[in-house]
Parts: structure tokens; C-alpha cells; sequence
């Protein structure tokens, strides 16, 4: 089915007049059902020849979240908080094994995932809402400014879970298959119950107090904003992008992927690094949030999802403090950061998304 077969997502854009308007953006798995041996214009990507040198390393750090339970011998505990010390400074993301998350649960996400996206295009329409308006939620697209703007190859689905609530009045979960909120929301359980621990523990890594991040997350009222990310296959992945280089505007991110690995890099210096990134492992990456939390000791790391010739999903939980709070630095840093209002972060960083280098972290850097 080509344009006329009415494949596309809307988006509101910004008209130069400064009146919203709506463009149609191509569905990307339809594109993909086309058999296409070449890639559409407008997902050739124009990159950064400064920071085109790949690397792929053998094993990427990792970290035993058994190990740093209360009831680990001290010996083994204090190992694993420097190595995880060590990770978050260096790299800004790392696996987690042993994450007290069962098996069966990531498993029954992976299996309404994929059932919604085999869904017939309108039947996932049907059964999902788009607001674009309200943090993108819903089935549709990301961070679509312009109609010249190059596209990443991907769709999406994103829901809000937590605070209770939240989402009262959209149709941001989808209706097929049947029991997909309710797998998804035991999910989210166990991802809040291993962000809390990580707060904690990355708290005491650095030398802080454990409770000097997780103070910011209100049991009752933090976020947590749900994005399923689907890759079909890509003609000519070598011309694409999955998803823009970007950081996460978040306190944790905790990923889960499936399909196949080797989509996600990750900035170092001048080089983009492949992650290498186990199916039946966790990934945390820290998020521009807890750079601001941490005073800069910990960094959010640029990171980007390259196009691949095979079908990839991932599934992000995105923690973060409730929006009316303010976070502030911890003392005795280098005092580079400001307070900051989470709410008023985060809409200034989807206001000046996409950008070519990390740029929204500057929003709470003193001047």
C-alpha cells in the first residue's frame, strides 16, 4: 500500500507562523509489509562524520542485583556497589542480571507486544488512541517538527502508568490483545521495586546517602511512562536510524528488548559503540534527571538505535519524580547544576527535541 492507501500516523507540528497544524507521517511497519528494496527519501538520515567510527565490544558491563541485597556478604556487596560505581561514571547505562523481575513476566510482555503490532493496521487503531499533544502518548510517532525533517524508522506505542490516574479519560492502552494492561502493569510493578533499589544503591556507590536520590520519588505520585518501540525490517539500514541520538528525560530508564540485539549504540567520545546487549537481560540507563540529582557525577548518556534487516522491539519504563517536584543537586559536587522543576524540565526537553548534540541538559546548568 503507497500513500494513497492512507498508511500514515498524524502529528501536530508548529507552522513558522507559529499556528499548529497536522501532517501525515508513513506508518513505518507498512512501509515494511511493502517488501521495499530501497529506502524512502524521507528516512535517509544525514549523519555526523565526526562520530561515525562503530565499535562493538565483546561484553558490556553488568551488574548482579543480588549482590546488592542487604543480605550479601559485605565483602561481595562493597565489589559489586564499586563496579557499579565504576559502569554508571563511565558508560551512563548498564545490564542487570538477577533483577528479581520472573522470567514469565517479561516473556508475557513480549507476547501482547507482539500481538498488538500484528494487529491489522486498523484494528490497532480501533484499539488504541494518538495524543499527540499529551507527551506523545498512545500509537503514532516521536518528536515529528517539520515535514522536511528525516524520519527514524520506527513506530510506537506509549502509555502513562503511574501515577494512578494519570491516563483517566485517553485510550492510551490498548484494547487488544485483551490482557495488555494487565501484563504490562505486573511489569511495571517489578521495574518500579528495581528502580527503587538502583536509586539506593547507585546513592551509596557514590558515596552518598541511599536515600538522596530515591527521596524525589513519591511512592504514591512518581511517573512512570511507558514506550514500546518496534523496528521492522529495514531495506537499506545502513541509510537509517531507528531512533535520533538523544538522552533520556528521566530519573532510570529499564529496557527490555526482543526480536534481535544489536540495534542499541551509545556515544564514547567521538565513537559510536554497540552495545552488546543480551535478549534475556535488563539495560538501565541513567537519565538526564538523575545527571541533574547526582550534580553531574553521574552522566546521561547520547545514545541512538540503528536500522537493522531484522524485526526488533524494545519496551522502556522512564522513572521519574513526580512533575511539580524540584529536584535539587546533592551537596559537596562541583555545584555545575540547579535546581530544577521535574515538570518544567521535561517539557523543555520535548519542546527543543530532536537536536544534534545534548543540548536540554544545559537547562539546568548554571550559568
Amino acid at each position: 500500500m503507497g500513500e494513497e492507501g492512507g498508511c500514515f500516523h498524524e502529528a501536530t507540528i508548529m507552522g513558522q507562523d507559529g499556528i499548529p497544524r497536522t501532517v501525515r507521517v508513513p506508518v513505518v511497519q507498512e512501509l515494511a509489509r511493502q517488501g521495499l528494496k530501497f529506502l524512502p527519501e524521507r528516512f535517509i538520515k544525514a549523519r555526523n562524520p565526526s562520530h561515525e567510527a562503530n565499535i562493538t565490544l565483546p561484553m558490556f558491563p553488568s551488574i548482579n542485583m543480588a549482590k546488592l541485597g542487604q543480605q550479601a556478604e559485605p565483602g561481595v556487596r562493597a565489589q559489586e556497589l564499586a563496579q557499579l560505581a565504576s559502569c554508571a561514571k563511565e558508560w551512563g547505562m548498564f545490564l542487570v542480571t538477577d533483577h528479581g523481575i520472573h522470567p514469565s513476566v517479561v516473556h508475557g510482555v513480549k507476547d501482547v507486544v507482539q500481538g498488538f503490532f500484528r494487529l491489522p493496521l486498523e484494528e490497532k487503531r480501533a484499539s488504541v488512541g494518538s495524543y499527540a499533544s499529551i507527551d506523545n502518548m498512545g500509537y503514532g510517532r516521536n518528536f515529528v517538527k517539520s515535514e522536511d525533517q528525516a524520519l527514524d524508522w520506527i513506530d510506537r506505542l506509549a502509555m502513562k502508568a503511574a501515577p494512578k490516574g494519570v491516563d483517566e479519560g485517553l485510550l492510551v492502552w490498548p484494547q487488544k490483545p485483551p490482557n495488555f494492561r494487565q501484563v504490562m502493569a505486573k511489569y511495571v510493578e517489578q521495574g518500579r521495586k528495581l528502580c527503587d533499589h538502583l536509586l539506593q544503591a547507585l546513592a551509596e556507590a557514590l558515596s552518598l546517602s541511599p536515600h538522596d536520590f530515591i527521596q524525589n520519588f513519591d511512592p504514591e505520585w512518581s511517573e512512570i511512562n511507558v514506550r514500546v518501540n518496534y523496528y521492522p525490517p529495514c531495506p537499506q539500514p545502513e541509510l537509517a536510524l531507528g531512533i535520533t541520538p538523544h538522552s533520556d528525560a528521566s530519573g532510570l530508564s529499564l529496557l527490555t528488548q526482543f526480536g534481535c540485539s544489536g540495534g542499541l549504540q551509545v556515544l564514547k567520545g567521538l565513537n559510536w559503540v554497540t552495545v552488546p546487549w543480551p535478549c534475556d537481560e535488563l539495560l538501565v540507563n541513567v537519565g538526564d534527571l538523575l545527571e541533574i540529582m547526582s550534580d553531574g557525577r553521574l552522566k546521561s548518556p547520547w545514545h541512538r538505535v540503528v536500522a537493522t534487516e531484522k524485526e526488533r522491539f524494545s519496551v522502556a519504563l522512564f522513572y521519574n519524580p513526580p512533575c511539580s517536584t524540584e529536584i535539587q543537586p546533592v551537596e559537596d559536587g562541583d555545584g555545575a547544576y540547579k535546581k530544577v522543576v521535574v515538570g518544567d524540565y521535561v517539557r523543555h526537553f520535548y519542546e527543543i527535541s530532536p537536536t544534534l548534540e545534548k543540548q536540554a541538559i544545559a537547562y539546568a546548568k548554571k550559568a
